[in-house]
């Protein structure tokens, strides 16, 4: 087996695939997916679409292939999950690349009113006046998905999100402060964690982070700050992860209820740890 690091997707990937080959097509995939979908690309599709006035884009295929997934993910998160969520993110002051984006204490919180509305039918996009579309975690989640699905890859491991085709594998879930707080049996499967420990900023006088809630068009604010979860896909992790920190103290009482989830863990604010009763310790 070989193993190699590369940055894509504003973070670190880790593959581990049968040949070099392999490896550098999983790099390439990577790439083709961020040129595409990134929308910190000036040229990039998602900004040509977000660019669009019209109600109505034609997608190219691989743009296809993620809007699809990004309507499957917010389908299983119950709507906590939305691409759509493009114009409060960046109304939020996430606007740019992170390690670009500054507090702006100076600022009034902004006032998102507008409600995402998409749905994505073939290859043809449609929304609503306003909404623009981050695929964030969708995109990332979904690539690590198809480099183990093509073969071309065993374990793939990008910022948080993991998808591993190896029966025997094992995951440590890092804490927000470094710690390991669990070593989850993961084997066929993926995991993804989603927290609001490191992307965060001063906005008006609140704190702001990455994680917008559907619910308020705000940054959320509930008691965890770090939630993860093991499930078939790394796409249904990303959308997992990400619900049951939106949802606080409800997450994993969700996330126990929801059958293609098979554990997951918490990391409150206060530093106490939560796991729901399927989540496999390794050994």
């Amino acid at each position: 087996m070989k193993r190699d690091l590369f940055q894509a997707m504003g973070t670190t990937v880790d593959v581990t695939a049968p040949t070099d080959d392999a490896i550098m097509e999983t790099r390439r995939f990577f790439d083709a997916v961020e040129g595409t979908c990134s929308r910190f690309l000036l040229e990039s599709e998602l900004n040509h679409i977000n660019r669009c006035p019209a109600s109505e884009v034609s997608l190219s295929p691989l743009m296809a292939q993620v809007m699809h997934a990004a309507d499957t993910a917010r389908t299983i998160s119950h709507g906590f999950v939305d691409a759509g969520l493009g114009t409060a993110v960046r109304a939020w002051g996430y606007d740019r690349s992170f390690e670009g984006v500054r507090d702006r204490s100076d600022r009034a919180a902004p006032v998102v009113e507008t409600r995402p509305e998409w749905s994505v039918q073939g290859a043809v996009l449609t929304r609503s006046r306003g909404t623009t579309i981050d695929l964030g975690g969708v995109a990332k989640g979904w690539t690590c998905d198809l480099a183990v699905e093509r073969g071309d890859a065993c374990i793939v491991s990008a910022g948080g999100d993991v998808r591993s085709a190896v029966p025997d594998a094992v995951v440590e879930i890092v804490d927000p402060w470094g710690d390991i707080t669990a070593s989850a049996l993961l084997g066929v499967g993926a995991l993804a964690t989603s927290s609001v420990s490191r992307r965060r900023w001063r906005f008006g006088d609140r704190e702001a982070n990455h994680l917008i809630d559907p619910r308020t068009m705000e940054p959320s604010v509930g008691p965890v700050l770090q939630a993860s979860a093991i499930t078939a896909t790394a796409l249904e992790a990303e959308a997992a992860a990400k619900a049951i920190l939106l949802q606080g103290a409800d997450g994993l009482a969700w996330a126990d209820r929801q059958p293609w989830i098979r554990g997951a863990l918490a990391v409150w604010r206060d530093g106490s740890v939560y796991a729901t009763t399927g989540l496999e310790m390794a050994a």
